[in-house]
This record gives structure tokens, sequence and C-alpha cells, in this order.
């Protein structure tokens, strides 16, 4: 069974998930460490459970969703895993990280290139890769069918959308997605996003007043 915990760090209060099993394998989801505080936050946590991190995983590349990857990288040594129109973006993020808030990102490289339909083993769970594109080219989502949940990043929050008007993004990309990735999941999916309170497709479905007109 897959567990979650989040974790929200740097200034643009962006939410970092470690995922994990009863096997005490897990991943690190858009690491945005951006302190030694919130680095040993997160490092203490996986130490307290004895967690054994297999890989870092970007939902997309924008600053503060990447600012801690090279941390995790090299703490517990392991690749980053992006979908591949996301890699501009992890080149590019840290030339504008002061902009956003975050004084120095390091840069970092990508080892693993994501396919989409693929699938991210965690233990002896899996998170299916979704192409959820429309907040940035190669924007993903996790989703596991079985545990009835899906890590979703900037795509979707409780009430709201992810902007369009950065590097990448489009607004009718952003909603074809959500309608045909996204909607189409069971609403007791519990979405895990990239900022703010876990919500469920239903509940997004039913009231959330920017997707509405397209359901």
């Amino acid at each position: 069974m897959l567990q979650i915990k989040k974790f929200t760090f740097n200034a643009l209060a962006e939410n970092t998930y470690v995922v994990y099993d009863h096997t005490r394998a897990c991943i690190v989801v858009d690491p945005g460490c951006s302190t030694p505080a919130e680095e040993t936050a997160l490092s203490t946590f996986i130490h307290q459970h004895q967690f054994v991190v297999t890989k870092v995983v970007n939902t997309h590349c924008h600053v503060d969703h990447i600012v801690g990857n090279a941390y995790v990288k090299q703490q517990y040594d392991v690749p980053l895993a992006i979908h591949p129109q996301d890699a501009f973006l992890l080149e590019l993020s840290p030339q504008y990280a002061p902009q956003y808030g975050i004084p120095y990102c390091e840069p970092t490289e990508a080892e693993q290139l994501l396919e989409v339909g693929g699938s991210i083993p965690v233990g002896e769970s899996k998170l299916q890769v979704l192409h959820v594109p429309g907040h940035s080219p190669g924007h993903i989502a996790l989703y596991s069918a079985a545990e009835k949940l899906c890590l979703v990043g900037d795509t979707l929050f409780h009430n709201n959308i992810g902007r369009t008007d950065l590097p990448g993004g489009d607004y009718d990309t952003l909603l074809k997605s959500i309608q045909e990735q996204l909607l189409v999941l069971p609403d007791d999916t519990i979405i895990y996003a990239g900022h703010g309170a876990n919500t469920t497709i239903g509940t997004e479905r039913k009231h959330n007043p920017c997707i509405r007109a397209i359901c």
C-alpha cells in the first residue's frame, strides 16, 4: 500500500512528496527544499523511517519544484527522472530562480527520461506516468489506480488550475489535459497538488470554477 508524506517548502510554498510502501522503498517527488533547515526536515523523515530512496521525480521543472534536486541526488546517490519536453526548463530554471524568491538553485541533469504510459516502481507498487501538458510542455502526473491517488504537480488545485503564463505554458492545452487525463479518473481519486491542500477529482469536477465549463 502506497503512503505519502507531504512537506511544504521554499518561498513559493511548494509541496514536496515522499511516496513509499511497506518495503521502505521510496521516491521523492518535486524536492523543493531550498534551505539547510528544509533539507534537514526531509532527510530526518527519511532517516527516521529507514527508507531507501530509489529515485527523484519531477512532475515538471519549474524552479520551485526542482531546487532540492541536487541535494536529494547527492545525499542518496539516486537518478533524476523527468519528461523529456521539460529538459529545457531544468536547464534554464537556475538562471531565473532569484526572480521567484529562491536565491540559488544548483544545476542538475536528468539521468532518466520518462515515457508516457510507463510506470515508476515504488517498492512493490507502481505509479503510472500520465502526460498532462499546459502548465509546462513536459508536465506529468503520477497515478495509482489501486490506491486511488494522483500526484498532479501544478496542473490542478483545489478550486483552481495551474497558471499558463510561464515558459511553455498554454491555457487550451492545460484544459485539454485536465479533461482527457484527470477528469476521467474516478471521483474518489485523491489529488496531491504541487501547492495547497489535497482534494479529489469529484470535488473539483463539481466545484472548481475553472473547469466546470468543460465537465
